[in-house]
Formats: structure tokens, sequence, C-alpha cells
């Protein structure tokens, strides 16, 4: 009885059943690890993804939104990625000035000038010479889900590259003008600028997906296609302070020359107005001159008329009687000459 009473009692031994119970559960673990790991690739993709399924590193299909039954892993592995209508948003960071150029513009002087390592950065050389800022950004959609996957983390400084080196194109194929605002003066001068301008978005867009398709051609293709470009475009700090100068000056310039003629117009009207006072004065003394002439004139004029036609031949002795006497009495004294006797002249003289 004792003898086959302790196999009973060492098989209800705690350890022995502590031992059961620890290998059932971690049967179980193991029973429910194998079926997540069998459908760790069966999901539900969304509307807005999609996924590309890789068999041993090679693309098997794409799957887009719904349910994705594939293989685990490592046989089959997933990639998600955007739907063919999502539209990517990116900021180009090459083209804006880095921290270490602002810090050096901050710093600069005239002893000690940006380097030239950090002179040109952010900017963009024109085709007349100037100097632009462009902050862009760029909205992409992917086209060919397996040339993206195979780029992966190159797409990005890829594409950065690509967006520069294109910006740099067309901004060197358009003047100042063209791309912003420099000089409002000459706008009403050239009625294409601004459709230039609106112009630089397309074209910076179909360069960049020329380079695209070139790349793809040469088989190193980043799967994209750029819908939309937006473009901010600014001057340097710098510029913008110089160009407010001259704008100023050429304002106060402006100015100055309508207010001279505005004072020139006022000269000009005072003077014609005193001219012709002067002149109705000077016709007026002129008329005055002339009558008072003629009303001294007119007893000579009409005594005149009266000897060429010989109307009254008294008149000259009636004339002489009547005025002589009147001249005669305001003489101190009177010597009287025979014109046509000088024998009996008589000279007056010195007074003793």
């Amino acid at each position: 009885m004792s003898e086959s009473s302790e196999p009973i009692k060492a098989a209800h031994s705690p350890w022995l059943q502590a031992g059961r119970l620890a290998f059932l559960a971690l049967y179980a673990v193991t029973v429910l690890a194998g079926i997540a790991w069998a459908f760790s690739n069966v999901r539900q993709i969304d509307p807005q993804n999609r996924a590309v399924v890789m068999r041993f590193g090679k693309l098997e299909h794409v799957q887009n939104a719904g349910l994705l039954m594939a293989w685990p892993q490592p046989f089959e592995q997933v990639i998600l990625l955007p739907s063919a209508d999502r539209v990517i948003e990116r900021r180009i960071e090459p083209l804006l000035r880095s921290a270490d150029a602002h810090e050096a513009d901050r710093l600069a002087n005239f002893a000690s000038p940006v380097s030239d390592a950090l002179a040109g950065s952010g900017f963009l050389l024109t085709g007349d010479a100037g100097v632009v800022q462009l902050d862009v950004r760029v909205f992409y959609r992917v086209t060919d889900p397996m040339d993206f996957v195979l780029q992966g983390d190159h797409v990005a400084p890829a594409l950065d590259r690509l967006v520069t080196r294109s910006a740099v194109a067309v901004c060197a194929a358009r003047d100042l003008d063209t791309i912003l605002v420099a000089r409002p003066e000459l706008i009403g001068n050239d009625s294409q600028a601004a459709e230039r301008r609106e112009r630089l978005r397309g074209d910076l867009v179909q360069n960049i997906n020329q380079r695209l398709v070139d790349l793809k051609a040469t088989g190193l293709g980043l799967g994209i296609e750029v819908v939309r470009v937006d473009v901010q475009s600014s001057l340097p700090i710098t510029a913008v302070g110089a160009f407010n100068a001259v704008l100023t000056a050429s304002q106060e310039a402006e100015q100055a020359v309508a207010n001279a003629r505005n004072d020139a117009a006022k000269l000009t009207q005072t003077a014609t107005q005193d001219a012709d006072r002067a002149l109705q004065v000077a016709h007026a003394q002129a008329s005055e001159r002339l009558a008072k002439a003629q009303a001294d004139t007119a007893t000579v004029q009409s005594l005149a008329q009266s000897m060429q036609q010989g109307v009254d031949p008294g008149m000259m002795q009636r004339i002489y009687r009547e005025r002589m006497p009147k001249i005669l009495s305001q003489a101190g004294n009177v010597t009287l000459v025979d014109p046509q006797d000088d024998s009996r002249l008589i000279i007056q003289g010195a007074q003793q």
C-alpha cells in the first residue's frame, strides 16, 4: 500500500503540476504567436494608401484600398505608399538661406564680410545679373510604386536636387522683374511682365518633370510626378533696403519735379498776367497820347490844309494879328528888324 501510493503522490506533486501549466501556457503563446505571424500581412488598406507586396525582394503586386492577403515575413514584405491620387507636399530646404548664413549676415560688417562659402546661400542669379530668393513648395504624387520603393530614402534628396537645379535654370532665363515686382515704375511699360511671372510656376513644373523623365529613361526613375509648385519670391534683406531707398529717392525726385513744374506754371501765369496788364496800360497810354497829339496839332493841320487849298488867303495875317500881341506882351522889350533892309540893322551893345 505504501509502495503504490508513492507514484500517485509524485504525479500530483506541485512542481510537476507547475511544469505542466507552464508548458501549456508556452504552447498556447507559441500557437498564438504563430497564428499572428501567419496573418501578420493580412490587413485593411485605407483609401488614402496602397500597398506594394515584395516577395523575396521582387515586386509581386500592388494592392489598392481593400483587404490585403500576403504571406508573412520574410516571405513577403508589405510597404505602404500613398494612393495614386494623393498629393504629397515637400518644402525645398536647399533653396533657403541656411542658419549659418543668417548668423553670418547678422555679424557681418565692413571689417569682416561674409565668407564666400555662405555669401551665396539661398540666392539665385537672374538673367539680368539680379539676385532673388525663392521659397519653393513642391506637390507631387507617386506614379510608379516600384521605382519609388527601390529609391526609398533617396527620393527626397534627389527631388531637392532636381528642384534646385530647375529653379536655377528657370531664374537664369528670366530677368528680375519677371520673377517678382522689383521696379513697379516699369510695370506700365511692359504689359507682358505679369504674364511671364504667372508662367514661372508652370515652367518650373515642366522643367522638373522633364528631368524626372530623363532619370526614368536612364533606369533611375524616382516614380513620382510633380503636379504643382508654389513659389514665394523675395529679395535679399540688404537688397530690399537698397530698393526701398531707390524707390524713396525716385518718389522724392518725382515730387520735387512736380512741385517745380507747379511753381513754374504759377510763375508763368503771373508773368503772363503782368505782361497782359502792362500791354493794356501801354495801349491805353499810347491811345491817350495819340489823342492829345492829334488835339494839339489839329489847328496846325487845319491851317496847313487851308493854305494848301487856298480857301482863306488872309487867314495867316489874321492869326498873326490875333496871336502876336499875346506873345509880345510877355517879352520885356522887342526889337523889330526889316528883313528886306539890313542897312538899318541895330545891334544892341553891351550894357554900360
